[in-house]
C-alpha cells in the first residue's frame, strides 16, 4: 500500500468514525448507564446507514445502523461498519451486536475503543474467528473519547465528573463581594442548563447555597432528558432549612453530604429530623482533604443513584477540593469579555498549594466554540488507558 493510499484510508476512517461519534452523542442523557455508541455502515466512501444507541434497553448502535440500511433500501453485505466501541458478544436487554453484523454479511469492522466489560468484551475476536476483517483505529479523537464516561465507571467504579464555571478574561468567577450574576451570557447559561438536563447529579457546596440560593434544576431548555439529583457538600450540616433546595426536596431528589459523625451526633438530631422531613437524604461521608472524602461521595452516587455523569457547579473551595483529589475529568469553561483587574476578586479555584507548574493538573483542549460574545472551552483530562486499547 502506498503512502497516498494509507493517508486516504486514515482520512476515510476519521470521517466515518467522526460521523459515528456525533451520532453517539445524541444518546447522552438517554442511554446511561450504558455507553454512548455510534455506528456507520459504508461501502467505500458512500454511507449506507447510521445508527446510535438511542435509549437504555433499546437497540444498540450496530442494529440501528443496519435498520437504517434496510429503510434506505441498501444491502450491507460486504460493507464496512465503523463503530466507536467494540461490538458486544453477550445477551442482555438486546442480543449480541456481533451476531447482527455477521448475519448482515458485514465484511470489515473498524473499531475505535475496546470493550473492557467482563461479559460484553471479546467482540473483535468473535468477528475475526468468523472471517470478518477487524481493524482498530485511532484516527478520530471524537470516537476515542465518546465512551470515556462509561469506560471510567467500568474500570474505577467512579462516575465521569464535569466541572463547570463562568469566568472573566482574568479568570475571576465573582467580585470581591461575591457578585457573580451574571458573568456569562444568557446563551451560555442555556447551554449549561441543557448539560444539567443530561447529567445524573449536580454537586455544589453549602457556601454556594448561602450565597446564591440555587435550584440546580435544568430549566428553559427544549428537552430535559434527566432531572439530576442535587447534592450539597456540607461537612457540618449547616444548610439553611428555608433554602430553595430544601423547600423543593420533596419534588426533586436532594442529598446533603456531611461528615459521617454528624449523622449520629446529638447536636444535629433536630436538624437531621427537619431535613429528612422535608425530603432531604442525608449522606454521611468520612472526612477527606479539605472536607468530606469526595471520592467516596462519588462512589455513593454510583451505588445509590446509578450515576454515570456528575456535574460540579461550585465555588473555588469545593472545586479546588475536586481538583486536589484528582476527580475532575472534564471542564466546561465559559469566558466572558469582561476584565475586573481586582486582585481580591474571587478566583476559580482555591485551597491548593502549587509550588511548581508540574504540580498543576494537565488537561487537553477538546473543543472551542463561540457562544454569543462568550467563549465555551471544553477541556478533558488525558486518558492514558487509551494507549492500551
Amino acid at each position: 500500500m502506498t503512502s497516498t493510499q494509507t493517508n486516504n484510508d486514515l482520512r476515510l476512517e476519521k470521517r466515518m468514525l467522526d460521523l459515528a461519534a456525533r451520532a453517539a452523542l445524541r444518546g447522552m442523557g438517554h442511554v446511561e448507564p450504558n455507553p454512548l455508541v455510534g455506528c456507520v455502515i459504508a461501502r467505500g466512501d458512500t454511507v449506507l446507514g447510521i445508527g446510535h444507541h438511542r435509549r437504555f434497553g433499546e437497540l444498540h448502535a450496530e442494529r440501528e445502523a443496519l435498520a437504517a440500511c434496510a429503510r434506505a433500501g441498501h444491502d450491507p453485505a460486504g460493507a464496512t461498519a465503523y463503530v466507536t466501541l467494540e461490538p458486544c458478544v453477550h445477551h442482555g436487554k438486546q442480543p449480541p451486536c456481533t451476531e447482527a453484523l455477521l448475519d448482515a454479511g458485514i465484511a470489515r469492522v473498524v473499531i475505535a475503543r475496546a470493550d473492557p466489560g467482563d461479559i460484553s468484551r471479546g467482540g473483535a475476536g468473535v468477528l475475526t474467528a468468523a472471517g470478518v476483517e477487524v481493524a482498530w483505529s485511532s484516527a478520530s479523537a471524537m470516537a476515542l473519547a465518546v465512551a470515556d464516561p462509561w469506560l471510567k465507571r467500568v474500570r474505577t467504579g467512579l462516575p465521569w465528573v464535569i466541572a463547570k464555571w463562568a469566568q472573566t478574561l482574568d479568570g475571576r468567577i465573582a467580585t470581591r463581594s461575591g457578585e457573580s450574576k451574571w458573568i456569562s451570557s444568557g446563551q451560555s447559561r442555556k447551554r449549561v442548563h441543557r448539560l444539567r438536563g443530561r447529567c445524573d447529579a449536580v454537586v455544589t457546596g453549602v457556601g454556594t447555597v448561602f450565597a446564591d440560593d440555587p435550584m440546580l434544576t435544568p430549566r428553559d431548555v427544549r428537552r430535559v432528558r434527566r432531572v439530576p439529583v442535587r447534592v450539597v457538600v456540607d461537612r457540618d450540616l449547616d444548610i439553611p432549612l428555608d433554602c430553595a433546595l430544601v423547600k423543593t426536596a420533596s419534588e426533586v431528589p436532594t442529598v446533603v453530604a456531611c461528615d459521617k459523625v454528624y449523622t449520629r451526633a446529638t447536636i444535629t438530631a433536630d436538624r437531621r429530623e427537619a431535613l429528612e422531613s422535608a425530603g432531604v437524604t442525608i449522606a454521611g461521608v468520612p472526612q477527606g482533604p479539605g472536607g468530606v472524602d469526595l471520592s467516596l461521595l462519588m462512589r455513593f452516587l454510583v451505588e445509590q443513584y446509578d450515576a454515570s455523569n456528575v456535574m460540579v457547579e461550585a465555588g473555588p473551595g469545593l472545586l479546588g477540593a475536586f481538583i486536589e483529589q484528582d476527580l475532575v475529568d472534564e471542564a466546561y469553561i465559559y469566558t466572558a469579555p469582561l476584565l475586573l483587574g481586582d486582585e481580591l476578586a474571587r478566583s476559580v479555584i482555591s485551597g491548593r498549594v502549587a509550588a511548581s507548574l508540574a504540580s498543576g493538573r494537565a488537561y487537553e483542549l477538546a473543543r472551542l466554540k463561540r457562544v454569543g460574545n462568550d467563549i465555551e472551552a471544553i477541556y478533558r483530562r488525558p486518558d492514558p488507558s487509551r494507549l492500551g486499547d
